[in-house]
């Protein structure tokens, strides 16, 4: 796909954005796209026997693109002696040697792979004294100047809006300087940093007027949780409280998105109303679902007059409203069922499972330790009651996840309780003292891993699944000691294939939640996905269906979902109560995201929100609802 300039708005489909933006449905391929054009800019340099200057940025965002360059230069020849580089930011005060520092970031995925003149890098320092910033940053600005300007400007953009790290309130002429960091930005970096507590609240960043001198800038966003701020960036009118907002302004800016990235661009959420649209049986629910969300209404209320109003016309040249809302309501409500599992002798055609077998082998595959109940703990509880025959796959340790101090207790109830014990741990005990961050110590992580195996079993006996039941793959790709993890190999790919290979499912549940494009769940429902198109063509797989969930972030549009399971007062509060066996994950949680509220009160919410949508749309009234996505292979 080119993602070369073309001028915004000029379509009929693309008439409310203002910046032009490309959409890709895979991050990896718009990331190639990307680091070819910067490859293709080196090359057209050498050529003219000229400089190519590029501007860099840091974060998960571009690493494939770094990944894509490092790979040009070493199997295709790209060289990159006649680069000069600017990075946008840094941290203030940070030691370039920081694991944390961006010093650090470019050299680990980039610099120490490619052939560049070191004396031609260059990256905020973040070890200058604050008295002599000033003049730095003025200094860093007339080396971009004397390098003849920022030929191609590589962005990411942050939740806040900010590009760089020039956060809302930012001047639309401000140059490089030392920024104050939002809270939010803080927040999502809490993780590397083992705590918000540990992040730095000042930066150095090059100014909205730097970024905008560039002669081609690229901005890239991944996630649903950037659909917002892309939205309003692209979409939007200028606004300081939205940085990435001053772009608007420049003559040759593209937006490289994923699909959930662009989730709440108006062609994307709303594309009748951007013209004609190809009206398939999603997008007609799609619509519908929307109409009820603008008027406020349930289905089968809907009007001519509301199809009419909010540009839905086109859908009435083929179909009544009558028919239309009538589709859209049988559609949600054979969706509703409290057998997940299918209902024996029933009527499939009314129920999203099949009825037969009516004893079905299932496979719930969770990313980490409590995945399965925080996001389907209702269903998991049906599925085993109703006689199925549940298995539950760990497919990562989880180990990071558990504070020192609950590995320390641990430690210390056991010395305590076995004091003739020849595992004294007594030196574990006193790293672990007062010691917040993550260790990198295989001793460490053992017994944290151990830990969160023995909270979901105590979940898993809860609901009573056999332990011969539940499974824990470890998989390699998790197991770094780090925040940080490896890409997955063969060994990651082959033990999930031999997992759903020994037990050949007549089910499988895997994690759908795409938040974080660089997250585990991701990187786990990846490795599952490749299994699954290699399987596809078993005969025992001819028998299996897939569904997706989601975690306790983000729920399924309402229009997409093809299995919704209420749950009773009764089963929300087992469902709770699964969730408190995981103990390490419940009071003081290491990587929360920036919602403060504990897992079990964020999928009670969650629930209970999509039954009130179930209940605003004309369906019944229900406490709480799980739901499901079927994925066909």
């Amino acid at each position: 796909m080119n993602i070369s300039y073309k001028s915004p708005g000029t379509l009929e489909e693309t008439r409310f954005e203002k910046i032009h933006s490309v959409i890709f449905n895979d991050s990896k391929k718009a990331s190639l796209e990307v680091a070819h054009e910067i490859a293709d800019l080196i090359k057209k340099k050498q050529k003219q026997n000229k400089n190519c200057v590029l501007g860099l940025a840091t974060g998960s965002t571009p690493i494939s693109v770094y990944q894509e360059l490092v790979r040009m230069h070493n199997e295709d020849d790209l060289s990159f002696k006649n680069v000069i580089t600017f990075n946008l930011d840094e941290y203030f005060p940070m030691d370039k040697d920081d694991i944390n520092s961006y010093h650090h970031f470019m050299s680990i995925h980039l610099f120490d792979h490619i052939d560049i003149n070191k004396k031609n890098i260059h990256i905020p320092n973040g070890s200058i004294s604050t008295e002599k910033i000033n003049e730095y940053c003025a200094t860093y600005e007339k080396q971009i100047v004397d390098a003849g300007g920022i030929d191609f400007q590589l962005l990411g953009i942050g939740r806040t809006g900010h590009i760089g790290f020039n956060e809302p309130g930012s001047n639309y002429s401000s140059l490089t300087r030392l920024v104050h960091l939002d809270y939010m930005t803080r927040n999502d970096a809490r993780k590397s940093f083992y705590g918000i507590e540990n992040v730095p609240t000042t930066a150095i960043t090059m100014g909205i007027r730097t970024i905008r001198k560039s002669k081609r800038i690229v901005l890239m966003a991944w996630g649903n949780n950037k659909s917002s701020v892309v939205q309003k960036a692209i979409e939007g009118e200028i606004d300081s409280n939205v940085p990435s907002s001053f772009l608007q302004k420049h003559n040759n800016v593209t937006f490289v998105l994923d699909e959930a990235a662009s989730d709440s661009l108006t062609r994307i959420k709303s594309p009748w109303r951007t013209g004609s649209c190809d009206w398939n049986e999603e997008l007609k629910a799609k619509a519908v679902a929307w109409l009820c969300e603008q008027t406020k209404k349930s289905i089968l209320n809907l009007t001519e007059s509301d199809y009419n109003e909010y540009n839905l016309s086109e859908l009435l040249i083929s179909k009544s409203y009558y028919d239309l809302n009538l589709d859209f309501y049988k559609r949600l409500h054979r969706s509703i069922t409290g057998w997940p599992g299918g209902k024996p002798d029933s009527d499939d055609k009314v129920r999203p499972e099949r009825s037969s077998p009516a004893k079905k082998r299932v496979i719930i595959f969770s990313p980490h330790p409590d995945d399965d109940v925080i996001s389907m703990g209702g269903t998991f509880d049906r599925l085993v009651s109703q006689g199925h025959e549940v298995h539950i796959v760990y497919q990562t340790s989880g180990n990071i996840a558990v504070n020192n101090s609950d590995v320390l207790k641990v430690l210390e109830v056991t010395r305590s309780a076995f004091p003739n014990s020849k595992c004294e741990n007594k030196e574990l005990i006193n790293m672990l003292k007062g010691n917040n961050e993550i260790l990198n110590n295989p001793e460490v992580r053992k017994i944290a891993g151990i830990i969160r195996e023995k909270e979901s079993l105590a979940a898993t006996r809860f609901f009573g699944i056999p332990d011969s039941q539940v499974h824990f793959l470890k998989l390699p790709f998790y197991e770094t000691g780090t925040v940080k993890k490896n890409i997955p190999t063969a060994i990651d790919f082959n033990i999930t294939r031999d997992i759903i290979t020994n037990l050949k499912p007549h089910q499988i549940y895997a994690a759908g939640d795409l938040a974080d494009p660089h997250g585990t769940h991701k990187v786990c429902l990846d490795i599952f996905l490749s299994v699954l198109d290699d399987l596809k063509n078993k005969s025992f797989m001819k028998d299996c269906w897939v569904w997706l969930y989601r975690g306790a972030w983000h729920e399924w549009p309402i229009h997409l979902i093809d299995m919704a399971v209420p749950m009773s007062p009764n089963q929300v509060l087992r469902k709770r109560k699964a969730i408190f066996y995981h103990q390490t994950q419940k009071d003081n949680v290491m990587f929360q995201g920036d919602d403060n509220r504990e897992f079990w009160v964020r999928t009670e919410d969650r629930n209970r929100a999509i039954a009130k949508k179930f209940r605003d749309i004309g369906m019944s009234d229900y406490t709480a609802i799980e739901t499901f996505k079927r994925y066909h292979f």
